[in-house]
């Protein structure tokens, strides 16, 4: 599937923004109505290595996917790489871009492709750009809604379990 590219105009400083789509954790909040069944892959879930598996049910095979933030120039540019559908053959790209237009306004301009490795791959999913498109716009108004009322900020994902680190306490 060739490249969706979809821009919005966001009233939030760049930083801010950048911060909150690399924190991975917090994708949930304003992913959820097309991403479901979301798990971390890392302890930490922002910035460079941070990645995450998720489900998306997506036309043209696409039901599991997973991404890693590859590249994280702040506060410019988020680059991810994924994989995704039956054996994890699908190449998966998400690239964000931000642009302070002002000091508290940012524009926002997101890039998704897929990279289907044969032929097969490639007619299966003609039908699937439209879907991709139509969820991702309304993720990122979501994203804007989020970001522009911080009072309404969803929790981010915790890991499940008990304390990672060994506690050293004597009695």
């Amino acid at each position: 599937m060739g490249p969706i590219s979809l821009q919005i105009t966001i009233d939030a400083p760049r930083e801010r923004v950048f911060e909150h789509i690399c924190d991975l954790a917090r994708r949930p909040g304003w992913t959820d109505h097309f991403l479901r069944d979301y798990r971390l892959e890392r302890v930490d879930a922002a910035g460079q290595g941070a990645a995450a598996r998720f489900r998306a049910d997506a036309p043209g095979g696409l039901d599991f996917l997973d991404t890693t933030i590859t590249t994280a120039q702040p506060p410019h540019k988020i680059d991810e790489h994924g994989r995704g559908g039956r054996f994890n053959r699908i190449g998966v790209r998400t690239v964000w871009e931000l642009r302070g237009a002002t000091d508290s306004v940012t524009e926002l301009a997101l890039t998704f492709w897929t990279e289907p490795p044969g032929p097969l791959q490639r007619l299966r999913e003609l039908r699937s750009a439209p879907w991709w498109r139509r969820r991702w716009r309304k993720a990122l108004r979501r994203l804007r809604q989020e970001l522009e009322a911080p009072e309404e900020i969803v929790e981010p994902l915790r890991l499940a379990g008990a304390d990672r680190r060994p506690t050293t306490a004597r009695t």
